[in-house]
């Protein structure tokens, strides 16, 4: 699932914007890694015996991994804790990682900063296959 919007929440920082946009994506992931788990243990015969649904999810801002990774509570960032942290019990089991990624190989970009052409055909070419 693709898309570019603005964001709804006001963010006081660059690392804020980037912990909503993740919990937003996961937000929209969430629900598909369930889907797929009840689809396997209900009603399609599926050559798995145990279903496996993880998710990687690549972010770029080492503030934003750090919050997102490392959990305890930091008097700047609390406000986040409550709304956008909804997706740490499936990091807890192992079901979804999330992973650093290097600014100039993310391929989000493509859809949110001006690039030099080259990057943009190499992330078109990874996300389009073309």
């Amino acid at each position: 699932m693709w898309k570019s919007k603005m964001q709804t929440e006001i963010a006081l920082s660059s690392t804020e914007s980037e912990v909503i946009g993740l919990s937003e994506a996961l937000r929209s992931v969430i629900p598909l890694m369930d889907l797929m788990k009840e689809l396997k243990g209900q009603v399609f015969p599926i050559t798995e015996s145990i279903p496996k649904m993880f998710c990687k999810v690549y972010e770029d801002n080492s503030g934003a991994l750090e919050i997102a990774t490392v959990f305890k509570l930091r008097p700047r960032t609390k406000h986040l804790n409550t709304r956008f942290h909804h997706f740490r019990q499936y990091q807890e089991r192992g079901e979804i990682e999330i992973l650093p990624i290097n600014t100039t190989m993310q391929v989000s970009n493509i859809l949110t900063k001006p690039l030099e052409l080259a990057s943009f055909v190499c992330h078109r070419l990874a996300m389009m296959g073309w």
